[in-house]
């Protein structure tokens, strides 16, 4: 007779899958706290922030979170180099959105900032 009650993959060691996300989520770290940095500095600018900017950059900052909860989710149930490919994918969206907000930032600064008052 088969078995039929489930699957015969082997899962993947626990400590791997933490040392495997641990690794990738320093840089999604790394990320996190560069936008907080470039929040914090553009709030405490002379012109401060508009709504815009405050939801712009605010996300900014959730945004690495975002990906790298949902990278995980997807990949923790895939192989070592599955796990580590979806978190590297993951890490090169981050990389772009960051990128796409620097570039807003300083080509639109008047949308972000507060207009000098008259």
């Amino acid at each position: 007779m088969t078995d039929t009650t489930g699957s015969t993959a082997r899962r993947l060691p626990t400590w791997i899958t933490a040392v495997i996300s641990g690794g990738f989520g320093l840089f999604y770290a790394y990320a996190v706290w560069n936008a907080l940095d470039f929040l914090i500095s553009q709030a405490g600018g002379y012109l401060g922030l508009s709504v815009i900017g405050w939801v712009v950059l605010g996300f900014a900052v959730v945004f690495p979170l975002l990906v790298f909860a949902a990278a995980f989710a997807l990949g923790r149930r895939r192989g070592a180099m599955g796990l580590a490919l979806v978190l590297l994918v993951g890490l090169g969206l981050v990389s772009v959105f960051w990128l796409d907000v620097l570039a807003y930032s300083y080509a639109a600064p008047e949308i972000l900032l507060n207009a000098p008052e008259a």
